[in-house]
């Protein structure tokens, strides 16, 4: 699609990494070894940078899919996901559409 990407093993690589300030969108499973992508992105959340964030997950429940809202993500999605749903959220967070 044309975007820099950049891979990280774990959340707390990401978090060390010192890229949240310069991240246009982050793609985090729910589900990693370590912190988990809602701890991620709490934590970014606190430090008044998280990026607009598209949460991935293969069991999406309400209660999860309230809890990430709540704290400011762009969407949950559940695996697998067509292309054309990635393309529109990957869209809404770097294009503003």
């Amino acid at each position: 699609m044309g975007w820099q990407v950049r891979l990280y093993e774990s959340a707390e690589a990401f978090l060390d990494s010192g890229e949240a300030a310069n991240t246009a969108c982050l793609i985090s499973d729910i589900l990693m070894s370590g912190a988990s992508g809602v701890e991620m992105h709490a934590n970014l959340v606190a430090q008044s940078v998280a990026p607009p964030t598209i949460f991935i997950s293969a069991y999406p429940t309400p209660a999860l899919q309230a809890k990430v809202m709540s704290n400011g993500a762009l969407v949950l999605l559940e695996k697998p996901y067509s292309t054309a749903v990635i393309a529109h959220w990957l869209s809404v967070a770097l294009d503003g559409a």
